[in-house]
């Protein structure tokens, strides 16, 4: 999608920035005005969000509209609701794996086999291969990952890095040097103040 904003907004960098924005964010641009959904986005919040004037957003709606291909890509946008922030509030974990662009597919499918082959619960599943963004996996799971899974998972071809967003706080133990772990403040903060009392 980024190739096909950099050939129609090459000369146009304040509009691309825009584009790009909506692009990310799941905003359409349908009758000359910006939608989530079937929400309308009020144009000067849009701009003190993107950091451009409103006449951008403007320019920006008006050349969407009147080039036919990207009309066809921006009226059919839509947000992806995903639980990936809020599962560590729900006392869900969430593996974020990073791996190799051209071992993308291969990584992928042999990341779920090994979940499944673990018995470990998967609640939703959401992937990303861009051209020019790392190619990310990111998994919601229902309790704790077996310290075995991670050693299997690290040693996927193509692997570069996995990132455990969880509230448990002892977590760390159980992490490879190849690893990051990232807690919930709130899980943490609410524990600190149950061990006071």
């Amino acid at each position: 999608m980024m190739l096909i904003l950099e050939a129609y907004f090459k000369n146009y960098p304040a509009r691309r920035k825009v584009a790009e924005f909506l692009f990310e964010n799941g905003l359409s641009v349908r009758n000359g005005k910006i939608y989530l959904k079937n929400v309308e986005i009020p144009i000067s919040e849009l701009a003190r969000a993107i950091g451009v004037n409103r006449k951008i957003i403007y320019h920006t709606i008006e050349y969407i509209e009147k080039t036919y291909p990207l009309k066809l890509i921006f009226e059919r946008l839509n947000p992806l609701p995903s639980l990936i922030d809020v599962a560590p509030l729900m006392g869900w974990e969430v593996l974020e794996i990073d791996v190799e662009k051209e071992d993308y597919q291969g990584a992928f499918a042999e990341v779920m086999r090994i979940l499944a082959e673990s018995n470990v619960p998967v609640m939703e599943v959401f992937g990303r291969n861009l051209r020019e963004e790392t190619s990310k996996i990111f998994i919601v799971i229902d309790g704790t990952l077996p310290v075995e899974t991670f050693a299997r998972i690290k040693d996927i071809h193509g692997f570069q890095r996995l990132i455990l967003h969880t509230p448990e706080k002892e977590k760390e133990k159980l992490v490879c040097n190849y690893c990051e772990v990232k807690y919930c403040p709130k899980r943490v903060l609410l524990e600190a103040i149950s061990q006071r009392l």
